[in-house]
């Protein structure tokens, strides 16, 4: 535990026992690209969601200082990569500000021109719906207008206390004895849309 001069008045956690408490929550990486003045931006977000079958809504949470952000909202829509394990530097390169973060990156435009990033598992294209205030992170839903083909032969870049994270078995679909699990929104079952 952190000393009380660490904690904010009337709370009693630090901003870093709150960090540690959110890292054991293991999330997937994606990356989320625009383009702005016709430039590509993007940043790594591991603050991404689905929200929403009907209708078709996810959610991420960029930094308000985030310049890349800045790019993103002007330009209206963005698409979101979704990485796989074996794509760890683009997310390190994603992860880091300033520099052309595209310089190295193979990437295509989506059907409303954001970028895609060659050999993700899964591609959203989405315009911004609503942009709501978060405290020092914005709150961006975001409508799905398109997506790519689900790669469900390679495994996802995972992040977790602090570090990426690698699953060692396959991940297999769930079977009938699971259907408890028809009720994540990205279950396997024949509504999946993710």
């Amino acid at each position: 535990m952190s000393s009380t001069e660490d904690r904010p008045e009337g709370q009693n956690f630090s901003s870093r026992e709150l960090r540690d408490a959110l890292g054991q929550f293991c999330t997937g990486i994606t990356v989320i690209t625009a383009v702005d003045e016709g430039a590509p931006v993007g940043f790594a977000c591991q603050s991404f969601s689905a929200l929403s079958l009907e209708p078709p809504l996810v959610l991420f949470c960029p930094m308000k200082t985030s310049g890349s952000w800045k790019g993103i909202e002007k330009a209206g829509r963005f698409a979101v990569n979704i990485l796989s394990e074996e794509q760890e530097d683009v997310s390190s390169t994603f992860g880091r500000r300033g520099d052309d973060k595209f310089a190295e990156i193979d990437w295509e435009p989506s059907p409303l021109g954001s970028p895609v990033i060659k050999g993700v598992m899964a591609w959203l294209d989405c315009e911004i719906d609503q942009v709501l205030d978060g405290g020092d992170h914005w709150i961006v839903l975001g409508r799905v207008h398109d997506l790519g083909p689900t790669k469900r032969d390679i495994r996802p870049l995972l992040f977790y206390r602090g570090a990426y994270l690698s699953i060692e078995e396959d991940v297999v679909d769930p079977t009938p004895e699971q259907e408890e699990l028809a009720n994540f929104i990205t279950s396997a079952d024949s509504y999946t849309w993710l």
